[in-house]
């Protein structure tokens, strides 16, 4: 059931409103676990990449439909489901056919028609395997690119860092909300905190693999800001539909989609820069 969010004008109130809760347990524990599960699939590739794409994006794409008025595990979240499972494979096995896109933007439109002849918000709907499928889409083809799989995993280390980083800026400083009426929880301090970690944590990593730790600083920086704008889309995605979180699949981070939110805005900035301009970002490292 939808409710109403309200909207919190006064400033966070940063260390003296810090209170223990068990998502200070959960939250790490589930957080490593998938973390230790990802690095395992990035490096394995293949169909075990996409198998764990697959797995995280069809359970983001129930709560895309569900958050957007569909029951749960209605008709259009089942097409959603193969449509990207088809589009994943395809990517996979025919990668220079030029296929897998095709495929689908076609899904999503049977699923945008499907919902107009039901009443039931196309447009929504129908974006919902765009939105999902392009991500995941884009970590296939950067995991062909020489030394992907380095690359896949910079990316989300300066993802990961920006959340970790805000969640504990923003705690401890407080300070004035960067947008209250679209998501109360979100501080100024914590978006910058973000920023800042993420910058360092990407400069340690390419450094460490012997690449250009300032340019790395810079590149971490970008993801996070691009990292944030995914945040704050599915942030007023929620608020358009009265929901706290897209669900609760994920103790401590809630659902797949508030996991993945940030992931979904810079796998597929990241492979568009790489494609338009032949950037690399490990910055000069060969792992």
């Amino acid at each position: 059931m939808s409710t109403q969010i309200p909207a919190q004008n006064d400033p966070a109130p940063g260390f003296r409103g810090v209170r223990f809760n068990m998502d200070w347990i959960t939250r790490p524990l589930f957080g490593l676990g998938l973390a230790a599960i990802a690095i395992a699939a990035i490096f394995g590739g293949g169909i075990w990449l996409v198998a764990f794409l697959l797995a995280g994006g069809i359970a983001a794409l129930r709560e895309w439909h569900r958050m957007v008025g569909e029951p749960v595990f209605g008709p259009m979240f089942f097409v959603s489901a193969i449509a990207l499972a088809i589009a994943a494979l395809a990517q996979l096995y025919l990668p220079m056919g030029g296929v897998a896109w095709p495929l689908l933007c076609l899904g999503a439109v049977a699923i945008a028609t499907f919902a107009a002849l039901s009443g039931k918000r196309p447009l929504w709907q129908g974006f919902g395997p765009l939105y999902v499928g392009a991500a995941i889409l884009c970590v296939i083809i950067m995991r062909a690119e020489e030394h992907g799989a380095w690359i896949i995993l910079g990316m989300l280390l300066a993802i990961w860092a920006t959340d970790t980083g805000a969640l504990i800026v923003g705690n401890l400083v407080g300070g004035a909300r960067l947008w209250p009426a679209l998501s109360p929880n979100k501080t100024w301090s914590g978006t910058l905190g973000g920023v800042a970690c993420a910058a360092i944590v990407e400069a340690v990593f390419i450094s460490a693999i012997g690449g250009e730790a300032g340019w790395a600083a810079l590149l971490g920086a970008l993801i996070a800001t691009v990292g944030h704008c995914g945040d704050l889309f599915e942030s007023w995605v929620k608020r358009h539909f009265h929901l706290k979180d897209s669900g609760g699949l994920i103790p401590g981070h809630g659902g797949m989609l508030d996991r993945i939110d940030s992931t979904l805005f810079v796998a597929p900035a990241l492979a568009l820069v790489m494609a338009l301009t032949g950037f690399n970002p490990l910055l000069g490292a060969h792992p």
